[in-house]
């Protein structure tokens, strides 16, 4: 610290010797101060974000300077001071720091130049970590000054340097003026003024959002609180202003009520377009919002208030009131008057953002509808059974599952009039009783449709026993997405052994298994797992065949969705009371009679009269449609912002814009260079390519104009954390966040969003922005942190009027420590209906992993999608067997072109696809370890071979050469010449074929 230097101590003395005072610090700190933003015209990584550029009038010798900085960062006397000669740009060692806090800083340094311009940067930082995640970390005073100097200046008795300006590195890092503090006393004139007061007000333009809760503004000061405020808005636009409520006393249940705003003659814009996004709205699955608001003493609280300007509305000056209500506190009446141009507003004033226009979207309801989406159909009930696409649903009477059918071929490029059947028996509980050991029986009187649409189908029922009640209600929705909530009342106290669910599965039904500790594959002859939600992120299973399967998960009443993506331990699952019991609940999976039962058990509890539990559980049918193989033939995406020529040059269709580039910087935020992503949009569709978007709500950029709004909403939007990272946020957001991705060269530093809230409101209406005023073909998804409710809003707004909408999803395996070790396809199931491909992804492993491994977690196939690879290029065999490639031009030596070229040469648009996992297909090879899958047409078949040998081998094919429609006496097998693939060569009808360890072989199959 400053104070304990031992040349300051020197100075002290000699000012003391002197008989020197300070009191011309008031008036330094009186003195108006210039603020200004530079042009990014030093490196704010070696020298901080913020200089005071000081003026020296005299020839030599030592300067001093005042500045009073009023600076908002704590214990600025522990962070470094570094003054730089302008003139020469040396840094200058000799520097003593008088006083340092955090209104002024009072420094003595030597004028190496004598008269001239100073640069003293006051927040030098250095970034640690990784790139992307980088620390910023403060420097601490160092003692640079010489014995000599400090024995021999000259300490002039008051100030002889004088401030110029402070200066930001730019406009984006400025302080001003919403970040420049008020000075203790002037805090305390201001409460002498107001004696007995509660709380005061301060009125606040949209121009300037709050963004201190622990300091006043010197803007506040200047200002005074007001019971009054007044702004101007055109016709049809939404305008939002806050009102700064500075607590003298803590606040309880701060509420907002508003009048209607009247003119002088009688016209009226109503109450009810008026709102408060701080304390009412609409939740992003349409369901009213409320938040209680309370502001802790000697804070500050933006309230973001909103007046949604009819577009009707006359021109005039609307009058009324808003009126602030904190619990056992007096009402305080703000008077509101509102200047309606005679101009309407363009789109509500959305194109408009640095305006706040757009927090009109956070209680939008757009796309909410549950109409159905393409390729899906409606849903149809006769009697019991419930039909969707590709799939039924009969229920049973108590209100449960009786069987559930899928009716998808082997191939999964068709559907089939032949079921197959995912249970043995119907799904149930088991009550069982302790004192006895023996089930309780249940009474029902059957179940009840509660609601019938196109798109969801909804019903309830009532079971009882001995002391008990349960109520059902469910639903089935046009996806295969069944949700159950099992509500179990205890109608007197019932002490019981166990409570468990029982799925019981067909054995076909159930030959691979993901999730609960296990990789995808094929599913263990036994599972015994139990709740460990501080560390993983699993609360179900999937279990299925490729053409029938069913995802499990438990939950209770509190369920909310966990982070993921290198934040799951810091927001993990709650553990459910329920199903968790404590420690006494889990899961077991395996044989038992004729099913593979998932026996989900809580143990052993007594409810006492009066318990409710919540024995919830989530299931989703797959898979979802028939895989679309024409479009992964013709569809191919180039993953990097470039020239566009290149790209069509490539044969690439379809070009995905990552963010971190000139037309799309700032992450999940694509709506400050939108001009420059539509003309290259425009541009693209002129030479027949399609362009997709980077753009998700897992953390959002520092540079949204909405920051300091969402903040002002407590931990609705953005997580609870530690703070640190990038120093932007540090000096600007302060605290109580966690720090997202970094982007180095726009330094573009994001903030973690806390899961689902009312931002995804605001992201399906960004969505539909983007598709009207953009014209984005679709978006690329980077991992996903919202549900399934969003997803299908965003299908809705990118599929709108004929659009394309087209939805890759990428994810990392979420395998791992950091993630909860939960698997990607089962953490992302719910989005896979509404997907186009997937692109799994980073740190999956494609050498070392079965082909069961592939097909279930990375492929997509047995969900009805299919996939590209990522990791080191990922493994072209094998890839191929499923259909994949990898993608341009994302990694080194991983080209996917010369496999298009054998596509186009060979013809794969209309290619019937039989993968090695279907019995009948008629190409086979005599090594289980060398499967082959088959691209078939009239008269030609590509034959993909891949192998996971643990040595090089040789196979034979097995053909069955009618079911090809080729004649055996004619055909021709043929390796083409494929650049880092295989060499061409030719093959004879019984050859024994060479495959090397790990790789495979593309073969065309003719007649001659």
């Amino acid at each position: 610290m400053y104070q304990s230097n031992h040349h300051l101590r020197l100075v002290r003395k000699g000012l003391m010797l002197a008989g020197l005072t300070f009191s011309f610090f008031g008036a330094a700190m009186a003195q108006q101060v210039k603020y200004t933003a530079g042009n990014n015209s030093w490196d704010a990584d070696s020298l901080g974000n913020h200089r005071a550029v000081v003026n020296f009038n005299g020839n030599a010798g030592t300067a001093r300077v005042v500045i009073p900085w009023r600076r908002r960062d704590e214990h600025p006397e522990q962070k470094r001071i570094i003054i730089q000669d302008a003139q020469t740009k040396k840094k200058i060692d000799n520097v003593l720091p008088l006083t340092i806090n955090r209104e002024q800083g009072d420094i003595l340094f030597e004028a190496a130049s004598g008269k001239g311009t100073y640069y003293i940067y006051y927040l030098p930082y250095k970034n640690e970590g990784r790139s992307n995640y980088p620390k910023g970390v403060y420097l601490t005073p160092e003692n640079t000054a010489g014995n000599s100097w400090a024995k021999t200046a000259v300490i002039p008795p008051k100030p002889n340097a004088t401030l110029r300006e402070l200066e930001a590195i730019d406009t984006f890092n400025s302080f001003y003026p919403m970040e420049v503090i008020a000075t203790a006393a002037e805090e305390k004139q201001l409460l002498l003024k107001h004696p007995g007061a509660g709380y005061l007000v301060f009125p606040e333009d949209r121009a300037f959002p709050i963004r201190m809760t622990k300091d006043l503004p010197q803007r506040w000061i200047q200002q005074g609180p007001s019971q009054a405020f007044s702004g101007q808005a055109d016709k049809g636009e939404y305008y939002a202003f806050q009102l700064g409520i500075y607590a003298l006393k803590a606040l309880k249940n701060v509420t907002i009520t508003f009048n209607d705003l009247k003119t002088a003659d009688g016209k009226t814009i109503p109450a009810a377009q008026l709102n408060c996004i701080n304390t009412n709205g609409t939740t992003y699955d349409a369901k009213p919002f409320t938040a209680k608001v309370e502001v802790p003493a000697e804070t500050v609280q933006a309230i973001w208030c909103g007046i949604d300007v009819p577009a009707s509305a006359a021109p005039g000056v609307y009058k009324g009131v808003a009126t602030i209500h904190p619990d056992g506190m007096p009402a305080m009446p703000i008077r509101l008057s509102l200047t309606v141009t005679g101009k309407t507003a363009v789109n509500s004033g959305f194109n408009e953002p640095w305006k706040q226009t757009r927090l009109k979207w956070l209680n939008s309801t757009m796309a909410q509808e549950n109409t159905v989406i393409a390729p899906y159909t409606p849903l149809e009930i006769k009697d019991s059974v419930i039909s969707l696409l590709g799939r039924k649903m009969g229920i049973n009477k108590d209100g449960f599952p009786a069987q559930i059918q899928t009716f998808f071929t082997p191939e999964m490029t068709s559907l089939s009039s032949e079921a197959k059947n995912i249970f043995t028996e119907p799904v149930h509980f088991h009550f069982i009783a302790a004192a006895d050991g023996k089930d309780l029986k249940w009474k029902s009187n059957g179940w009840q449709l509660i609601t019938k649409e196109a798109g969801k189908i909804s019903w309830k029922a009532t079971n009882t026993t001995t002391g008990l009640q349960m109520d059902v209600q469910a639903s089935l929705e046009f996806d295969g997405s069944v949700d159950y909530i099992v509500k179990v009342a205890a109608l007197e106290d019932v002490a019981l052994k166990d409570i468990t669910l029982h799925l019981p599965f067909e054995k076909g039904a159930a030959k691979y298994m993901m999730g609960l500790n296990q990789k995808g594959g094929l599913r263990p002859e036994k599972i015994d797992w139990k709740w460990d939600v501080q560390h993983k992120n699993q609360d179900g299973a999937w279990l299925g065949d490729v053409n029938a399967g069913l995802q499990f998960t438990l939950r209770d009443q509190h369920y909310v969705r966990p982070l993921n993506t290198n934040f799951y331990l810091q927001k993990p699952l709650l553990l459910p009371a329920s199903w968790g019991n404590g420690d006494k609940g889990g899961i077991t999976i395996g044989e038992k009679g004729k099913a593979i039962l998932a026996n989900c058990y809580s143990g052993e509890r007594t409810l006492h009269k009066g318990d409710t539990l919540y024995f919830n559980f989530h299931l989703i049918i797959t898979p979802f449609h028939p895989i679309n193989t024409d479009f992964q033939w013709s569809t191919r995406f180039y993953h990097k912002y470039n020239n566009l020529d290149s790209i069509k040059a490539t044969g690439a269709t379809v070009v995905n814009i990552h963010h971190g580039n000139d037309i799309n910087p700032w992450i999940n935020y694509p709506f400050i260079e939108w001009k420059k992503m539509k003309d290259y949009i425009d541009v693209a569709h002129s030479k027949g390519l399609k362009v997709k978007i980077y753009n998700t709500v897992r953390e959002l950029s520092n540079h949204a104009w909405e920051t300091f709004p969402l903040r002002s909403l407590g931990h609705e939007v953005y997580s609870p954390g530690k703070g640190g990272g990038f120093s932007w946020l540090q000096e600007h957001v302060d605290s109580d966040y966690i720090a997202a991705w970094f982007v180095p060269e726009f330094k573009d530093a994001a903030i973690i969003n806390s899961g689902m809230n009312r931002w995804h409101n605001y992201y399906v209406e960004g969505m539909n922005w983007l598709v009207q005023n953009v014209g984005i073909d679709g978006i690329y998804l980077d991992d996903v942190a919202f549900d399934r409710v969003t997803m299908k809003r965003i299908k809705r707004v990118l599929t709108q009027n004929g659009h394309p909408g087209i939805i890759d999803l990428h994810s990392a395996n979420q395998y791992n420590k950091s993630d909860g070790f939960i698997n990607s396809a089962m953490l992302y199931m719910e989005h896979f209906p509404y997907l186009n491909r997937l692109w799994f992804g980073e740190y999956f492993d494609y050498e070392n992993n079965n082909p069961d491994f592939f097909l279930t977690e990375v492929s997509g196939i047995p969900f009805g999608l299919m996939g590209e690879m990522l990791q080191d290029g990922g493994n072209p065999w094998r890839g191929m067997v499923y259909g994949m490639t990898n993608r341009m031009p994302w990694s080194d030596n991983a080209d996917p072109r010369p496999i298009w070229k054998v596509w186009d040469d060979f013809g794969m648009q209309g290619t019937r696809m039989i993968g090695y996992w279907v019995d009948s297909n008629p190409v086979k090879t005599n090594n289980p370890l060398v499967p082959a899958t088959i691209y078939k047409k009239d008269g030609a078949v590509l034959v993909s071979l891949a192998s996971w040998a643990k040595e090089d081998t040789t196979i034979q094919l097995s053909i069955d050469w009618k079911a090809l429609g080729i004649d055996p006496a004619k055909a021709v097998i043929t390796a083409p010449d494929i650049r880092n693939f295989q060499q061409g060569q030719v093959f004879s009808k019984d050859a024994k074929i060479p495959v090397t360890k790990n790789k495979g072989l593309l073969l065309v199959i003719t007649n001659r």
